[in-house]
């Protein structure tokens, strides 16, 4: 009878000990399997009320090369895409009419150098005969006061002496005129020189080639576009901006732009650079934004401008803790169990990493940041 108490007494304790056991491993097992999650508050945020605006980036220096000349053109050495060098010859235009012009305006200027010769040769004749024509002049009126030349012979000399002094004006003029005559033609000399260059289209600057005009054996009038370069790095994006929204910008003023095309998933600071005046048409303003140099993007990709306005208090969560499936918006919420589930939510704009919620959470609720692949609905976690 004392046997079978004691056994019992024995396998109660085993028993005991057993359950007790069980539980202390479904608990060590439980915390064993806890997610490490980090653990962000919803809050209430200052954020601004913002508007979007669409445009496209353009380079900021767009440089045209147009022909200079009427002229067949003989060869085009760039294409669309290609880098090009201050300098460099990127079309050719048939140049044998500018040369005969240069060969006529050089032959122009040998013979009015040669009639400027000849009138500085005449010149100096004529001032000679004049130095003649004074001294006759004088010795015959000294003659003519002591009654040893008649008046006539001192008319005669007077005579001699003022056509002379015609002839000397006259050669004056004659070489001021043969001067001015090779002023003229060394100016068609530079003219047809300038002209002669104009055969050979050179990049005024470093730059790509976006666009191609013409081709080879076109014939192109003066002013017709060949190529378009843009200068590299700098952009510019110009978006219509509202007239009742166009006030209160300021030249100078932040802006944040993003490029889907360009891969940039971020908003990057811009600034306001221009504001042209409105448009009748349209009611709205063209607002030019001095983008920022970075890697990837390029003249021609859709953007997105964010402008922002007044500032109010709005509940907000970190935009990390935010998940995308579909069209739906989801988020974890952790509970006062420790336990991580997942909750439809709806949210508005985002700004600074925050996105505001619009509905689905509360202020003070904890929601998961960067929530690992590994967690799922109603998983155990701890921060």
């Amino acid at each position: 009878m004392n046997m079978t108490r004691h056994f019992g007494i024995v396998l109660a304790v085993v028993g005991a000990a057993a359950c007790s056991g069980g539980t202390a491993d479904r608990q060590a097992a439980e915390e064993g399997a806890a997610v490490s999650v980090t653990v962000d508050p919803v809050t209430l945020t200052a954020m601004p009320d913002t508007y979007e605006v669409g445009g496209v980036l353009v380079a900021r220096q767009t440089t045209v090369v147009a022909a200079r000349i009427m002229a067949p053109v003989v060869r085009v050495l760039v294409q669309p895409g290609d880098q090009v060098r201050r300098g460099q010859i990127l079309v050719e235009l048939e140049g044998e009419d500018a040369a005969a012009q240069a060969d006529r305006a050089a032959a122009a200027l040998a013979s009015a150098q040669a009639m400027t010769t000849a009138a500085t040769s005449g010149h100096a004749a004529a001032r000679a005969a004049l130095a003649l024509a004074t001294a006759t002049h004088d010795r015959i009126a000294q003659l003519q006061k002591t009654r040893s030349a008649t008046p006539q012979e001192l008319d005669e000399a007077e005579a001699a002496l003022r056509a002379a002094e015609a002839r000397v004006d006259t050669a004056a003029a004659q070489v001021q005129a043969a001067q001015r005559g090779v002023e003229a033609a060394q100016a068609a000399v530079r003219s047809t020189t300038i002209a002669r260059s104009w055969t050979s289209l050179t990049a005024s600057t470093d730059g790509l080639v976006v666009a191609r005009h013409v081709d080879a054996g076109s014939t192109v009038s003066p002013g017709q576009p060949l190529l378009t370069l843009e200068a590299p790095g700098a952009l510019q994006m110009e978006v219509r901006v509202d007239a009742s929204r166009a006030s209160a910008l300021q030249i100078g003023q932040s802006v944040d732009i993003r490029v889907d095309d360009g891969g940039a998933s971020d908003w990057t600071p811009a600034q306001i650079a221009e504001i042209a005046r409105v448009d009748p048409a349209s009611h709205s303003f063209l607002v030019t934004l001095d983008a920022p140099v970075t890697s990837g993007w390029r003249s021609g990709y859709y953007a997105r401008a964010r402008f922002a306005e007044a500032t109010r208090s709005r509940l907000t969560v970190s935009s990390a803790a935010v998940i995308d499936r579909g069209q739906l918006t989801f988020v974890y919420v952790v509970g006062t169990d420790g336990h991580a589930r997942l909750r439809l939510v709806s949210t508005g704009q985002t700004w600074d990493g925050r996105v505001e919620v619009l509905s689905g959470l509360v202020e003070g609720d904890r929601v998961v940041t960067d929530p690992p692949a590994t967690l799922t609905d109603g998983a155990r976690v701890r921060s």
